[in-house]
């Protein structure tokens, strides 16, 4: 038997894991192994551990059978064929080793390494290159052929020493086969020289990624990997710098320029990425306590193993110079920033925040909690203002781009979070996407969405925008309905009303799983006519013909999963749009079970943890409102204070109580609302008006221009905790290295609550968790060790689902009955007009993260250096608009400045603009209005004009006057 035999963990298996479960058994080397069928000898018999040479072949891609080195013999079969191409069959009985195969894996090497430069010594793959590897397993130790005709030779004087090139006469002949090395990719180089054309990483660009950015040039001995038709360099192809090709390659050809500048690394710790709402898991690899780079975790079961430029590359804001590292406080906004010890930072503070509260009451203090920060760091700072401030005087960016989605989806099924798991895609026969852009804003999922697309599943895009997803290549049927900004409901409501009135609704579902007599009222309601795409055409903008083509297609189309992001959430309608998508779920019987189901995209890493939390002003951790007795008795007798019964205020309300002088002190963590949240001309005055507002944050970002204390914090990989993503799923996040601030953010919390009388002492985050654990009825059974054992798991997560929940509703939803809601359309008070007649909405770019705090200090910036506008060239040649001209972009709240693309990926009447860059601040032109239910605001419609512009606005300028005399610093004295 060879069952005590186990490949290590994180072995490249050769070939993927096929789908079937039907055991099939066979003999290698003399050893019975039951594996699946459909599964490839060389995985077969790696999974028995025996490994097989090979170079072209690995588990993340399809298998390709070009480089002859995982030959075996086949008992009754002639030849030796590859193993990596050929599949198991019952009773097979394979040889792995013999005389003949060692000598013809020995001649195919002996070949690559014949076209190879032999500078192992010197390379930056050394000990870490598969070539090499490889090498020493067929034994290969010598060449017996003469140095010739290559491609790793500048000249052709392959073979020759350095010396005997020096030697050779200026004349010599150029080699033509031979590539210089591309550096244009700020992150990793291509050497075509070391270039074995096994095409992994073309494979990989395709299959795992889905850009298609790289592809085989030429044939035969002049075959060569390429950037494609649009460049031959890797900076100005299709490239979108997600590392897939770099992780497959089996040599230097691809490298990351860290590893050449830093060395191999030595060790890794597995950690959590703390960019978007995927949650991908990566190895973070170093030398010592240097970060050498960032591998995604093959096991991670959020992104199998791929990521995207932001998590692989972009973790450099970590050793930015412009992070802060001690604390530093300043009597009023208008001084220069003062160095000072953690203990005197904490005693001015607690002085200031103790004076407030004397003065004006306990009410006159809140948190904003951050959604970069763990759960655990945040369950502190929602609890610092409940136990300590003695108010609910909490919120969170959750609320500002996704509060929409717990109302709507917690009125409708009962929960506030999605239904499903990302390997639930694999099964989605039909997709809508809608106010969404996942190829920016979740590229990891978008790659696994877009697979799909490839194998045949069909898209519905509802976006004022063409995205890139609409571009996917060898896609099958698509729709796109591009809707006239915030007319979110009327569309959503005309696909229910053709699905309603053609008798597409499955009716067996709603009857047995939905309120059968609400459904009835909802139907009368939607069967209206004037819900019907041809009255709603004009509104919305989306051809009524369109419109009934793709409702007819998502309710014939088998397994059917929306996804939807900000653009549906942040609108004066948008928990009512959630509404009408649960509706569309219920209508067609697609929840419970996989390739289905209601997925919001959460917008940072943490969105879903800091709603999970209780960073609601009205909701405990759970999603329990504070009014509930019982609730609250749950958590005073853990923390041993009364909790105030009154739900405290959000950020709009906690600015305008600022304003009117009753509220007081902030205390904000990893939040930036200066640029994030909208009017920012409002927000300004809100805190200016403040007596003590606390940043804690890695930088000196735009909230701290009104800060009088800035409390440093720690990056992702300083920190010990957990992050939950858009599936629930609960990440550990590992300390990678220490603090360079001294302290983790949970201890930063801790600190303050301490100085003012808290006397909390909590020692580790494992120890928050379990506090967690035993308040929080979906985290009850989640602990550190159960994490370390399973890896993640999705709440709930208690006796009920000891081992998580990977999909919702399956068997009942869990208010019980499914509700239908009838979803009136209401126009927003945002209008056009004479003075502002175009609609503006704004969203993500791949390259750049939220409000750039991270990203714009990385090496990112060479994609997206400054925000711009775009525009249709029918609106930009009305205004004598050029590319690339300098534009003025105003509304009714304020100006800005930035420059022009014309693209027709928008709609004429339409503009677009991203949020990263503070010199823009795209927010001064946006409005208060806000969602009627939860006072999410409306960034995705404002009523705007565009005009040209010689350079910055006078407001632009002010602000950069201001900001530079907010940011001067004196240090500490030594």
């Amino acid at each position: 038997m060879k069952d005590f035999i186990l490949p290590p963990k994180d072995w490249d298996m050769g070939t993927p894991l096929p789908g079937s479960d039907t055991p099939v058994t066979l003999k290698i080397d003399g050893f019975d192994i039951t594996v699946p069928s459909g599964t490839s000898v060389m995985r077969a018999a790696m999974e028995a551990g025996i490994r097989i040479p090979k170079l072209c072949a690995t588990d993340s891609v399809q298998a390709f059978g070009s480089c002859r080195l995982c030959l075996v013999e086949i008992e009754g079969r002639r030849g030796t064929p590859a193993s990596c191409t050929t599949p198991v069959a019952q009773g097979m009985e394979v040889r792995t080793q013999s005389d003949k195969l060692h000598k013809l894996r020995r001649g195919v090497m002996e070949l690559y390494i014949s076209d190879h430069p032999l500078d192992c010594l010197t390379c930056s793959a050394n000990g870490d290159c598969e070539l090499q590897d490889m090498a020493g397993m067929v034994g290969l130790r010598d060449m017996r052929y003469t140095p010739g005709d290559n491609h790793y030779a500048p000249t052709m004087a392959g073979g020759l020493t350095q010396s005997d090139l020096r030697a050779r006469t200026p004349d010599a002949a150029t080699n033509a086969r031979y590539i210089p090395k591309d550096d244009s990719n700020p992150y990793f180089t291509y050497d075509p020289a070391k270039c074995i054309v096994c095409s992994r990483c073309v494979r990989a660009c395709e299959e795992v990624q889905g850009t298609f950015a790289l592809t085989i040039e030429s044939r035969g001995f002049d075959s060569r990997v390429s950037f494609g038709a649009k460049s031959d360099d890797a900076l100005h192809s299709d490239c979108v710098s997600c590392g897939a090709c770099v992780q497959a390659c089996p040599t230097a050809t691809l490298q990351e320029k860290s590893v050449a500048e830093m060395g191999t690394p030595d060790r890794a710790v597995l950690t959590t990425c703390a960019y978007c709402g995927v949650g991908c898991s990566f190895k973070a690899e170093l030398n010592g306590d240097k970060l050498v780079r960032m591998t995604p975790y093959r096991h991670g079961k959020a992104n199998r193993g791929h990521s995207c430029v932001k998590g692989r590359f972009a973790y450099g804001y970590a050793e930015h110079p412009d992070r802060i590292l001690n604390p530093m406080i300043r009597d009023t906004i208008d001084d220069p920033w003062r160095e000072v010890s953690w203990d005197e930072a904490m005693d001015f503070t607690a002085k200031r925040l103790t004076r407030i509260r004397d003065e004006y009451g306990r009410k006159s203090m809140g948190v904003i909690t951050s959604s970069r920060c763990t759960n655990e760091e945040t369950y502190l700072v929602q609890k610092l203002t409940r136990a300590v401030f003695g108010n609910n005087n909490t919120d969170t960016c959750a609320r500002v781009c996704h509060s929409p989605t717990g109302y709507g989806l917690g009125q409708t099924f009962g929960t506030s979070a999605g239904t499903q798991d990302f390997d639930s895609v694999e099964e989605t026969d039909i997709a809508i996407v809608i106010g969404a852009n996942p190829t920016d804003g979740h590229p990891v999922f978008a790659s696994r969405l877009r697979k799909r697309l490839r194998q045949g599943a069909k898209l519905i895009v509802i976006d004022p925008r063409r995205i890139d997803l609409l571009s996917t290549p060898h896609m099958g049927e698509k729709w796109h309905l591009p809707l006239r900004p915030g007319t979110n409901v009327a569309v959503v409501s005309a696909l229910a009303h053709v699905i309603v009135t053609e008798g597409l609704a499955d009716e067996a579902f709603i009857r047995t799983r939905c309120d059968w007599d609400e459904y009835q009222s909802y139907a009368d309601f939607i069967r209206d006519e004037r819900h019907s795409p041809e009255a709603t055409e004009l509104l919305t903008g989306v051809p009524s013909a369109t419109l009934r083509d793709a409702a007819r297609a998502f309710a014939r189309g088998g397994n059917g999963a929306i996804y939807y992001g900000l653009g549906v959430t942040e609108h004066s309608q948008g928990s009512t749009t959630v509404m009408g998508i649960a509706n569309l779920a219920m209508l067609t019987g697609n929840i419970g079970r996989r390739g289905v189901g209601v997925n919001p995209l959460r917008g940072q890493n943490n969105v879903q943890g800091s709603c999970d939390m209780g960073s609601f002003p009205h909701e405990l951790p759970g999603y329990r409102h504070v009014k509930n007795p019982e609730v609250r008795a749950i958590f005073e007798a853990a923390w041993g204070v009364e909790i105030d019964p009154e739900p405290g205020l959000r950020i709009p309300n906690m600015l305008d109580a600022a304003v009117e002088g009753t509220f007081k002190a902030l205390y904000c963590q990893g939040e930036d609302i200066l640029q994030s949240d909208p009017d920012t001309k409002h927000v300004a005055a809100g805190l200016a008006a403040m007596d003590c507002v606390i940043v804690h944050d890695l930088f000196l970002n735009e909230t701290a221009n009104y800060a009088h204390v800035f409390l440093p914090g720690s990056t992702f990989l300083e920190k010990d905790g957990t992050f939950t993503n858009a599936e629930r799923r609960i990440n550990r996040v590992r300390e990678v290295m220490k603090p360079k601030n001294g302290y983790a953010d949970w201890e930063v919390t801790q600190r303050l609550a301490n100085a003012l009388g808290a006397g909390w002492h909590y020692t580790h985050p494992a120890q928050i968790m379990e506090e967690i654990a035993a308040t929080t009825p979906g985290f009850a059974n989640v602990t550190y060790d159960l994490l370390e054992e399973r890896g993640s798991v999705q709440w709930p997560c208690n006796d009920a689902a000891p081992e998580g929940t990977p999909l919702m509703h399956v068997d009942g939803f869990v208010r019980g009955k499914g509700r239908f809601i009838v979803t009136e359309y209401l126009a927003t008070d945002e209008r056009t007009g004479p003075r502002f007649p175009l609609l503006l909405t704004t969203g993500r770019i791949l390259s750049q993260y939220n409000v750039g705090a991270q990203t714009r200090r990385t090496a990112n910036n060479v994609w997206h250096a400054q925000d711009e506008l775009e525009i249709h060239p029918h609106d930009a040649e009305n205004r004598g608009i050029r590319e690339g001209d300098w534009i003025r972009l105003a509304s009714r709240s304020g100006e800005t400045t930035l420059r022009a693309t014309i693209t027709d990926r928008v709609s004429p009447g339409v503009v677009y603009t991203t949020f990263h860059h503070p010199d823009t601040q795209a927010n001064v032109v946006t409005t208060d209005f806000s969602d009627w239910a939860t006072n999410c605001p409306e960034y995705k419609v404002t009523a705007v004009q565009v005009a040209p512009s010689n350079g910055p606005s006078d407001w632009q300028e002010d602000y950069a006057a201001q900001a530079a005399q907010s940011r001067r610093i004196i240090p500490a004295a030594e």
